[in-house]
């Protein structure tokens, strides 16, 4: 099976961070989350994956390629118009068979089965309580009704979560390409929900499905909340002697640890180094180096350098910071 990954987004949110690495690319619990997705689809049995990307998207082509043997495609999109534009840009890429599409700047826990063996097309939904910032389904109680792109007053908390399933796929690529045709865009942008309107219009059932675990990764505290409960899933004990570390921690194999106190909730990532420090709730990420600190609910990028006494830091790719 194929899937679609979108993963062109700017992260604007998650700055500095994306100022020099794309957000799928951003480390949480061990690994950045396209890794999180991509070792979830090739765990289910998928075999070829066709990415958008865009800004820094150099990155995510040599991540891909150097991580997995998986067939993969990628696409430039060189304009943000929206994630329908996004889909439609991989057009010659749907054909026949059925397509996953999942974004690529959130973690999710469900079923694929339930959504794979679905006899109609499928859409990944989650109920919350304040929907405003997602699309959102109304439904029969079976059939979705009716898909809104952030409503301002919702009349729906069934979100979309990102995930969807398409078995539909001429019908859908007939439906993307009436979407640019005739313009039809929702806060100036082409939108994927608005693509599935009109598959809805043109007598298509689709249903929906629960996810039961959905993790944002969008801003620096939703990144950090990820990473306590990915963490908490880890059964491993790692021990490193002349430190302490409170579990759960993730501490990758290349990474020094001197004289420092690590967790809980905190993860190291390849050939970082810690010395005489005092972290919990954080991320540490590749090549980054913290000395004499005193680090709490901290978000530390790739090859940052950071020294003195601090409570909290973000501090974006090759920072420095000394006190």
């Amino acid at each position: 099976m194929k899937a679609i990954i979108p993963v062109a987004g700017i992260g604007t949110r998650l700055r500095p961070h994306t100022h020099t690495a794309p957000k799928a690319l951003l480390h949480v619990a061990g690994k950045p989350i396209l890794g999180h997705i991509l070792d979830g689809l090739i765990a289910f049995g998928i075999d070829e994956v066709v990415f958008v990307v865009g800004f820094l998207g150099e990155k995510i082509v040599d991540y891909v390629r150097r991580n997995y043997k998986i067939r993969s495609s990628f696409i430039t999109q060189k304009e943000l118009n929206g994630l329908g534009w996004a889909i439609y840009l991989t057009r010659e890429h749907i054909r026949e068979d059925p397509i996953l599409i999942i974004l690529g700047d959130t973690i999710f826990e469900t079923d694929l089965n339930v959504m794979i063996n679905s006899e109609y097309d499928i859409i990944g939904t989650k109920i919350v309580e304040d929907p405003r910032r997602f699309g959102i389904a109304e439904t029969d109680g079976k059939f979705v009704t009716r898909l809104i792109e952030k409503p301002q007053d919702p009349t729906s908390n069934q979100a979309l979560m990102g995930i969807y399933h398409i078995k539909s796929t001429g019908l859908f690529s007939t439906c993307l390409e009436e979407l640019i045709a005739k313009k039809i865009t929702t806060g100036g942008e082409y939108q994927l929900t608005d693509a599935l309107s009109l598959m809805l219009k043109h007598g298509c059932k689709i249903v929906t499905h629960n996810v039961e675990g959905w993790y944002d990764c969008g801003k620096p505290e939703a990144l950090l909340s990820t990473n306590r409960y990915l963490l908490a899933q880890i059964k491993s004990v790692d021990l490193r002697e002349g430190n302490i570390l409170i579990q759960p921690v993730f501490i990758s194999p290349t990474a020094k640890l001197e004289n420092s106190v690590i967790g809980p909730h905190v993860s190291v990532g390849d050939n970082a180094f810690i010395a005489r420090s005092i972290i919990k709730d954080s991320i540490i990420s590749e090549s980054a180096e913290v000395v004499d600190c005193l680090l709490e609910s901290s978000l530390i990028g790739n090859n940052s350098y950071i020294s003195g006494q601090f409570k909290r830091a973000n501090l974006g790719n090759s920072s420095e910071i000394k006190y």
